[in-house]
């Protein structure tokens, strides 16, 4: 196929195979234009767990592993020089899912050859006066980029006015797999067996993510221990916070259920075992929601959502699910008991949400955008 495009697509995220879904998709739909690399860490240490790239040899994409340094703190990672040999190697286009103020993102800039078209994905929806090096780092990034994509509403608003990020963007929100994230009565049973939940009526107050003040558990305590209606609550995930979850939770032993050790293959079945997933999301000073994708995944398996009015979340919402103001203890009582006590509530937003994760959120629809914008500035360079 000699009028076939390269392209490369690099991040730190790919390392989970479940995060290449977006370079398989565009390989898939691409593959009469584009022959998609995708580069991944061969090992990370990440913030919550380390991992090693997790390889699928069913994958459609072409997939480099290499080393990276500093993973532990990711401002500061850094690629192996084998990055630099791969980039080398005549691409028609490199898109970067790495922030462009960061040392990674810094890499990609310098090593990328001066014709080749170069793509920011990003997720920052601050704009935050970075100290050195960082502030640099952006500049000379954004002035090497041809263009970005923006990961959200909030993320636009935050940037477009920014120096360096007067060039052709687009705003795509990340996807989620339909084919892993979906309904499952036996997934919501199995799970619910194994928390010994075997009694079904009670619903399920779900939250899935990092046990940090961010996200808002100390507020969603606090709402618990106000409900009236019969409740129970499943928390996955882990973080800082997982030693005062467990001490509140001593208050409700037969009612709460903490699980630390969920794999990312295991996360559907356990949002299926939920009647409702909560959100609670705060604004820090340095810090708002950036997208939540726990959100759209809840969406995919028909899990109503209560989200909270911080950054990108109510654009993520819209009218599927309800979003709450992120310090309205009240407002959340509310929000939830509603859930708690209709059944026929539940099942319409579940329905709501499902219908939209099917409309904007999968995958396929998410890399067609990405190709089309990418092959906008392809054509352009060209001329």
């Amino acid at each position: 196929m000699p009028n076939t495009r390269k392209l490369l697509s690099i991040g730190h995220s790919y390392v989970v195979n479940l995060n290449r879904r977006l370079v398989n998709e565009m390989s898939l739909l691409g593959q009469d234009e584009w022959e998609v690399t995708a580069v991944a860490p061969s090992f990370m240490h990440g913030d919550l767990r380390s991992m090693h790239l997790e390889t699928d040899p069913s994958e459609i994409c072409h997939l480099e592993p290499v080393p990276v340094y500093n993973s532990q703190r990711i401002h500061i990672m850094t690629y192996g020089w084998r990055l630099r040999e791969i980039m080398q190697q005549g691409w028609d286009l490199i898109h970067c899912w790495e922030e462009p103020y960061i040392f990674a993102g810094a890499q990609v800039a310098w090593w990328k050859t001066e014709k080749t078209p170069l793509v920011y994905s990003t997720f920052q929806n601050q704009s935050k006066q970075y100290p050195p090096p960082f502030n640099w780092i952006e500049q000379y990034a954004m002035n090497r980029a041809t263009g970005w994509i923006a990961f959200g509403q909030t993320v636009t608003e935050a940037l477009k006015s920014r120096q360096g990020y007067s060039r052709p963007m687009r705003v795509i929100t990340p996807g989620v797999d339909i084919n892993h994230f979906y309904p499952s009565i036996d997934a919501k049973h199995h799970i619910r067996h194994l928390l010994s939940w075997e009694e079904q009526e009670t619903p399920v107050i779900g939250y899935l993510g990092r046990f940090v003040p961010d996200k808002g558990l100390d507020l969603l305590m606090k709402i618990l221990d106000k409900l009236e209606t019969p409740w129970r609550a499943l928390f996955v995930g882990s973080g800082v916070l997982e030693s005062s979850l467990r001490n509140w939770a001593k208050r409700y032993p037969s009612q709460v259920r903490i699980c630390t050790d969920v794999k990312h293959n295991q996360v559907p079945q356990y949002l299926n075992a939920m009647d409702m997933l909560v959100a609670p999301s705060q604004t820090m000073p340095n810090w708002k929601e950036q997208f939540g994708r726990m959100l759209i995944e809840a969406f995919a398996c028909g899990v109503p959502v209560i989200g909270s009015d911080s950054g990108e979340i109510p654009y993520v919402i819209d009218d599927a699910g309800v979003v709450v103001g992120e310090k309205d203890e009240n407002g959340w009582v509310t929000a939830i008991s509603n859930l708690l006590n209709s059944l026929s509530l539940r099942q319409e937003l579940g329905k709501k949400g499902l219908e939209r994760s099917h409309k904007l959120y999968t995958w396929p629809s998410v890399a067609q955008q990405h190709l089309q914008f990418f092959n906008e500035l392809s054509d352009a360079s060209c001329l």
